[in-house]
């Protein structure tokens, strides 16, 4: 005996139906993180000053971001860890912007922090809504490359300030890459419902 689905969306995850219904707001995520990338791409040489505040502009966009979707999300679950990971990036975001004169060091294990938190919360999302939604290696992809990157930073931050620069930028447009497709996916979902 089949029942029918009592969620006014159509779809059964309490976590699925808000992500879905949000699901512009992931591509905009990831359009910001692939536009991110390319700055630190195409200007290698910029100076460190530079890098901080693109890193507090992007961190705090991202933040917000996060905590739009997970307010106007459905139930708490499928809320807090959007909350908690756009909180963190906010945090990370101000830290950054009210303390430009910090050492390199310390921001780049900072930055490096910050993208394991956020990694982590990306994985726990994924494995979430496994069972309601197909391909979400995408979102476990980009919270796995977030949270290797992450421990890079921390590990060998005295891998010079270029070449980090260089690799957040790679990191940027991969994890935008992926949270568009996510995006994507998590479109065709709310076309359906």
């Amino acid at each position: 005996m089949a029942f029918a689905d009592p969620s006014p969306t159509g779809l059964r995850s309490p976590l699925l139906a808000p992500l879905a219904r949000n699901w512009g707001l992931i591509a905009l995520r990831g359009v910001l993180a692939i536009l991110f990338g390319i700055i630190c791409i195409a200007w290698p040489g910029m100076a460190l000053a530079t890098l901080i505040w693109l890193f507090a502009a992007f961190a705090i966009v991202d933040g917000v971001f996060s905590v739009a979707a997970g307010v106007t999300g459905g139930t708490m679950m499928p809320r807090w860890w959007l909350i908690l990971v756009g909180l963190a990036g906010i945090a990370a975001g101000l830290i950054a912007a009210f303390n430009p004169g910090a050492t390199t060091l310390v921001l780049l294990v900072f930055i490096g922090a910050w993208l394991v938190v956020r990694g982590v919360f990306e994985i726990m999302g994924a494995i979430a809504v496994r069972r309601e939604i197909d391909n979400e290696w995408m979102l476990i992809l980009g919270g796995a490359i977030s949270v290797l990157f992450g421990l890079y930073v921390i590990i060998f931050p005295g891998g010079g300030a270029l070449a980090i620069l260089l690799a957040i930028g790679i990191f940027a447009i991969i994890a935008g890459v992926m949270m568009v497709g996510f995006a994507l996916r998590l479109r065709r979902h709310h076309v359906r419902a």
